[in-house]
């Protein structure tokens, strides 16, 4: 059910919308959680949504900010289900504004099935993810015709699982900054090849926006030379080598741009 059935669908008319606001740049956002947007009387927002969206908004609108960093979670995913149920049950229309896709290595399963088990109308906007977007902002494929055929999406929260090892498969890891010598490493252990090339692309849409390359093997001591930080996406694989901001030096000692 969407939101404009949610209107009459229950006595109070509240619902909820979890919209994929895109990788972070304002004009990336979907129509229709524009159009949402503009008719929510709550928004509840994440630290990587984006946020010139919400510049044209009502005054009367409530935005709550329960954005994450690295180590620091002021707002459980309990109590961000906690804050949609409240204000949906008190008649409000709800946006629970995302980064990137509300599916794609995000908590909108459970949000969604958190509105679905008290009745509170529920809407899913899809949105574009990082995992594809960062990537492109910098002139990388996730596939090319004879360079690569297949990609995977994997969270740098946790050890890289069994993957492919071939340089024809691109492995995209997000949230991937701090654990990126263990999975650099894990990749070599499972036979990755050592010099195949790796992008970590930062604040893609953002005003800290850099690109630091190099092979597998170096990658973690060009990263930490340069002081990455989140958020960024991490690319592995033969079609880094497609990206301008690719070059021979950056097989020997890493390139930042």
């Amino acid at each position: 059910m969407n939101a404009d059935d949610a209107r009459g669908a229950r006595p109070t008319g509240g619902w909820v919308a979890l919209v994929g606001g895109g990788p972070g740049d304002d004009g990336l956002i979907t129509a229709r959680g524009v159009e949402l947007l503009q008719r929510a009387d709550v928004v509840v927002v994440d630290r990587l949504a984006p946020r010139g969206v919400l510049d044209g908004l009502g005054a009367d609108v409530e935005i709550v900010d329960v954005g994450k960093t690295p180590g620091h979670h002021p707002f459980s995913q309990e109590a961000i289900n906690a804050l949609l149920l409240d204000r949906a049950s008190a008649g409000r229309g709800v946006v629970r504004l995302k980064g990137g896709d509300p599916y794609v290595l995000g908590r909108g399963v459970e949000e969604r099935m958190a509105c679905e088990q008290e009745g509170v109308p529920v809407e899913v906007v899809p949105g574009i993810t990082s995992a594809l977007a960062v990537p492109a902002s910098v002139g990388i494929p996730v596939t090319h015709r004879g360079l690569a055929r297949a990609f995977t999406v994997v969270t740098g929260h946790e050890d890289v699982p069994d993957l492919p090892t071939g340089r024809d498969h691109t492995i995209l890891v997000l949230m991937g900054v701090s654990t990126l010598r263990r999975n650099a490493a894990l990749m070599m252990v499972a036979g990755r090849d050592p010099a195949c090339p790796v992008a970590v692309v930062e604040d893609a849409f953002g005003p800290r926006h850099r690109v630091t390359t190099g092979t597998l093997d170096s990658i973690a001591d060009v990263a930490a030379l340069a002081r990455v930080r989140s958020p960024a996406v991490v690319v592995v694989g033969d079609v880094v080598t497609l990206s301008p901001h690719w070059s021979g030096a950056a097989v020997q000692a890493g390139v930042t741009s």
